[in-house]
């Protein structure tokens, strides 16, 4: 069985951040240790969440625990998103370094690194404390198999403007790895952009009325499993979309995401994705 490290939030009573990646794994076969940089009731955007953030010393004391217990050769994915402070993206970094080099002394496959770098969004701007958002920008981008902004993010990492797949193309390509930026308009359609060395791929769907929170946690949580599955890239892009669409689909009316309702169907990709070369 496949293992994941993952390094986010967690919230109590809202599907989303860490907790949510969590339980999509879970139902798809893959065994997930959280360890949470906020500890919440409920997310943020409903109003007080209750709870608090994680302390730094905490944080990294966890992780402590994890790789002296010898956990840190068994993980296959490591996954980020929500930091609350910058020594947690620190000692991230940290455990990453440390998770490939237990990998390579045990002589498996490196891990693939997926970084969601968590830091603001359309209509919000900039959610985190500059601090934050700095640390992410200097420690994780670099440490990345996958990266994985949203659209603003991706603006704001690279100072271009990214309105549509042309420009999120070229926005990503600038970063010189992988990147997968999602909440990409295209034309009557919304999508992710897939942009790698030599090739760059569209997987886009139709507007669904307004998502629940934690879309973008899904569709990073998914784009990881695909990849373990060993899908190409690009069509471990088009499952990960397939499976958000139908999960929006199935959560219209709600205010989270039904991910355990959907189960192993969240890898079913969906007949509503168009998958487009761009170049």
């Amino acid at each position: 069985m496949s293992r994941a490290l993952i390094l986010s939030s967690f919230v109590a009573a809202s599907l989303v951040g860490g907790g949510a990646q969590s339980l999509a794994l879970s139902v798809l076969g893959i065994e997930p240790v959280l360890v949470p940089t906020v500890l919440f009731g409920r997310h943020p955007g409903l109003g007080a969440p209750g709870g608090g953030a994680v302390g730094a010393d905490l944080f990294h004391n966890i992780l402590g625990g994890i790789k002296a217990k010898g956990e840190y050769a068994r993980f296959d994915l490591v996954l980020t998103g929500y930091f609350s402070h910058p020594d947690q993206v620190l000692a991230a970094a940290g455990a990453i370094d440390q998770i490939r080099a237990a990998r390579a002394q045990a002589g498996a496959v490196p891990p693939l690194v997926l970084i969601d770098p968590v830091m603001g969004d359309e209509g919000k701007g900039l959610y985190v404390q500059q601090a934050v958002a700095d640390a992410l920008a200097e420690h994780l981008l670099t440490r990345a198999d996958i990266l994985a902004p949203n659209a603003w993010e991706l603006a704001y990492l690279t100072g271009m403007a990214v309105t549509d797949p042309q420009s999120a193309c070229l926005a990503a390509r600038s970063l010189k790895t992988t990147v997968m930026v999602s909440s990409v308009p295209s034309e009557d359609q919304i999508g992710a952009v897939l942009a790698m060395a030599g090739e760059a791929w569209l997987a886009c769907h139709p507007h669904l009325p307004k998502a629940p929170n934690g879309v973008g946690d899904l569709l990073s949580a998914l784009m990881g499993a695909a990849c373990l599955e060993g899908l190409a890239p690009h069509h471990a892009l088009a499952q990960a979309v397939g499976g958000v669409y139908e999960a929006l689909k199935a959560a219209i009316g709600d205010d989270d995401l039904p991910l355990v309702a959907m189960g192993r169907a969240l890898s079913d990709g969906s007949d509503q994705v168009s998958l487009i070369l761009l170049d």
